[in-house]
C-alpha cells in the first residue's frame, strides 16, 4: 500500500473547485471585486461587466456597489466583448469578466478585431485559469496565454496571489490599451507580503536569491516555486524565485541578466500548457540574447486534462509542491 496517498484525507466533489489556499493558509476574500470598487470610487469611467458570471469572478461586489455602472450581457461572451469595446470606444475603462475558456475560445475573434486591432482601453479579467478547476476540459484554460500571446496591442498578466490583484487592478486600468489578466477568485493566498513586493506592470521582481536554481514563475506557481524553495532548502539546495507577472511585454531585461548567471539551472514553472506560454517566451528570449543555461520546463502537459480533485491533479501533472521539488532535485 502506499503509505503517503493512505495518509492524505479523503477529498470531497468540493475539491474540484475549491480554493487553492493550503489549510491555514492566509488569504484575502475577493481581492479583484473589491479592488476594482476602490478603484471606482476614484475614477467615474471605471464600468464593470460579466457574461453570466458576476458571483464567479468576484464582480457581484462590484455590481453592488455601481448597480448603474454594471453590465450583465447574460450568457453572451462575445456579446460581452463587443460591448466592452463600444463602452471603451465612448471614454469608459470596462473590466469584462468570464471564465478564461470562454475568452479564449468562445470570445477570441471579437477580442481580437473589435478590442485589440482598435486598440481599445478594454480590460479583460478571466477566472479558472490553468488548472485552478477540476472539471475537465471544458473548464481548464491550459492554452489561454498560448492563444493570446499572439495578439498585437495585447497585455497579459498573470498575478500570483491577492497582493498582486489588488496592485494590478489600479496598474491595468492606467494602462492605455487592452489587457488580458488571469484571474484568481473567492478566497486568494496572500504570500507576496512577506518579500517587499509591489507590482509593476512590464516588470518581473526578484523574490528570493540563490545560487543552486533560479525559478522564473508566474501566476499560482510562484506561491508554489516560493514553497518549493522552502523545501529544497532542506536538503541544501539554494533556490532563487523570480517572479514575472506580466508574460508580454515580458521583462526579457531582467530576465536574461538574472539566468546569465553561472552555475544555475533555470526552471520556468507556469500554470499552463507547456506549449506556447511563459516557458517558450523566456527560452525565446534567452536564445535570442545568446544566453544557454541549463534549461527546464515545469508546466502542464500537452494534452486535454482529466476531471477531478485539485490537489490530485496538481499532483498528477507536477505542478504541486512535492511534483516540483521531486522534479528539481531529480535534474539537479
Amino acid at each position: 500500500m502506499n503509505t503517503v496517498n493512505a495518509a492524505k484525507p479523503k477529498l470531497k466533489t468540493s475539491a474540484m473547485i475549491a480554493s487553492i489556499a493550503s489549510e491555514g493558509q492566509r488569504t484575502r476574500n475577493a481581492p479583484f471585486g473589491n479592488a476594482l470598487v476602490e478603484l471606482a470610487r476614484q475614477r467615474a469611467d471605471i464600468v464593470g461587466m460579466t457574461a453570466d458570471l458576476g458571483k464567479y469572478t468576484d464582480l457581484h461586489i462590484f455590481a453592488q456597489a455601481y448597480p448603474e455602472r454594471f453590465f450583465q450581457m447574460g450568457m453572451a461572451e462575445q456579446l460581452l466583448m463587443g460591448a466592452a469595446g463600444g463602452l471603451a470606444k465612448e471614454g469608459f475603462v470596462p473590466f469584462a469578466t468570464t471564465y478564461a475558456v470562454f475568452a479564449s475560445r468562445r470570445a477570441y475573434d471579437f477580442i481580437h478585431q473589435v478590442i485589440a486591432e482598435e486598440n481599445l482601453n478594454v480590460k479583460i479579467a478571466c477566472a479558472l485559469p490553468g488548472l485552478t478547476t477540476g472539471y475537465g476540459p471544458s473548464h481548464t484554460a491550459t492554452e489561454d496565454i498560448a492563444i493570446f500571446r499572439g495578439v498585437p496591442n495585447l497585455t497579459i498578466v498573470d498575478p500570483c496571489d491577492a497582493l498582486d490583484i489588488e496592485q494590478a487592478v489600479p496598474a491595468i486600468a492606467a494602462h492605455q490599451g487592452p489587457v488580458y489578466m488571469r484571474l484568481l477568485r473567492g478566497r486568494v493566498p496572500l504570500v507576496l507580503d512577506e518579500y517587499d513586493y509591489r507590482f509593476t506592470l512590464g516588470k518581473a521582481k526578484v523574490l528570493r536569491d540563490g545560487r543552486d536554481v533560479l525559478i522564473i514563475s508566474s501566476g499560482i506557481m510562484t506561491m508554489r516555486a516560493l514553497e518549493t524553495a522552502d523545501a529544497l532548502r532542506k536538503d541544501g539546495v539554494d533556490v532563487a524565485v523570480l517572479h514575472s507577472p506580466t508574460i508580454k511585454p515580458l521583462d526579457e531585461e531582467t530576465i536574461i541578466r538574472e539566468a546569465s548567471r553561472s552555475g544555475r539551472l533555470v526552471v520556468v514553472a507556469e500554470n499552463h500548457s507547456v506549449i506556447g506560454g511563459l516557458g517558450e517566451a523566456v527560452a525565446g528570449a534567452l536564445l535570442r540574447a545568446g544566453v544557454a543555461p541549463a534549461f527546464r520546463q515545469i508546466a502542464l502537459p500537452d494534452a486535454f486534462l482529466d476531471a477531478g480533485a485539485l490537489p490530485t491533479l496538481h499532483d498528477r501533472y507536477g505542478i504541486s509542491t512535492d511534483a516540483m521539488a521531486a522534479s528539481i532535485k531529480g535534474w539537479l
